[in-house]
């Protein structure tokens, strides 16, 4: 297991690690500290990262104004009626109506590049 490892694990501290293993040159406890945090939460953070960038993918993702949610089979009848109501200008923006559910926005997703198909078919 390398100090990387042992210092993810919640109970070990990177002053627990120091008294075992000192650093070759001292460092500002504030650096020690970053390393720490750093360590520590870096799946986390990997994980915001990737919602952010998903986020920022469903952003771009625009919905046309003329798009005809009734016809979007397997969406819940309250997504359908808030959709159709609010007219959302996007996906991330649909994907924060109250009543749409992650499956709602993946079907809604399957559907409008459907659309997008046969629109550009025509």
């Amino acid at each position: 297991m390398t100090l990387r490892d042992l210092l993810k694990r919640p109970e070990v501290s990177y002053r627990m690690i120091e008294r075992f293993f000192p650093p070759s040159q001292e460092m500002p406890w504030q650096v020690k500290e970053q390393v720490e945090i750093q360590v520590k939460y870096e799946g986390y953070i990997r994980r915001q990262e990737e919602q952010i960038k998903q986020f920022r993918k469903m952003e771009r993702m625009i919905i046309p104004p003329e798009f005809d949610y009734s016809k979007v089979k397997g969406i819940s009848n309250e997504a359908r009626e808030k959709l159709s109501r609010i007219k959302p200008r996007s996906i991330g923006q649909a994907s924060r109506i109250s009543g749409v559910s992650p499956a709602d926005i993946s079907i809604l997703m399957i559907a409008l590049e459907a659309w997008k198909r046969r629109m550009n078919r025509e």
